[in-house]
């Protein structure tokens, strides 16, 4: 089963694998809402699941469809092969990733590979997403519960005020926070923090 939100590219990995004696395109979604539904009615043994799609959490579906559906293969199609991608949807249960520019026979050859238990996870993503889970989590778990609020209104863009208004404290005690975070995650600027907090948890993996 195909899951892409741009028409174009199903209907061009449908082309190739119809090509191919040994695998079969049962069906094709649109979104999430979609891949679900058919998920449950078709039953596929391997999904192409797009990341990037819009009101779509791919950690959340990959989680749904291995507790529903754990005889369904996930091959994740993507053009951002960011290591917060990578750690997430590997530790979610996907068996591997295929950049979107790969030729027919590299697509071919994974679905084959994946159809027959194996996973298609090399070194160099294993040692990035390894990486990225050392970083993120040692220096989250650093955080307390109110710099890690603070630190997600800084994200948003709100300023020292805004944030003393919604978290209900002093300005003071918010300048204290943003000064505790930056010494905490090693950075100098309220941009460098957001930037951290962006790359460990971009939003359209949520």
């Amino acid at each position: 089963m195909i899951v892409d939100d741009h028409p174009p590219l199903r209907a061009g990995v449908r082309a190739i694998l119809e090509k191919t004696p040994d695998i079969y395109v049962i069906g094709e979604a649109g979104s999430g809402e979609e891949a679900e539904k058919l998920l449950d009615e078709l039953r596929p043994k391997i999904i192409l699941l797009d990341l990037k799609m819009p009101n779509f959490s791919p950690l959340a579906f990959e989680k749904w469809a291995r507790e529903n559906y754990p005889e369904t293969i996930t091959l994740v199609l993507t053009a951002h092969d960011r290591d917060a991608y990578l750690a997430s949807m590997m530790e979610a249960g996907a068996v591997g990733f295929l950049d979107k520019e790969s030729r027919a026979e590299q697509l071919i050859e994974a679905i084959r590979r994946a159809a027959h238990g194996e996973y298609l996870i090399t070194n160099e993503q294993l040692i990035r997403a390894r990486n990225w889970k050392k970083e993120a989590g040692e220096k989250w778990e650093k955080l307390t519960e109110r710099e890690r609020e603070v630190l997600l209104l800084m994200e948003k863009g709100l300023s020292n005020k805004a944030i003393a208004k919604r978290v209900g404290v002093t300005l003071k005690t918010v300048a204290y926070h943003v000064s505790a975070i930056f010494d905490r995650l090693d950075v100098e600027s309220r941009h460098e923090a957001a930037a951290w907090y962006q790359k460990y948890f971009p939003k359209d993996l949520e």
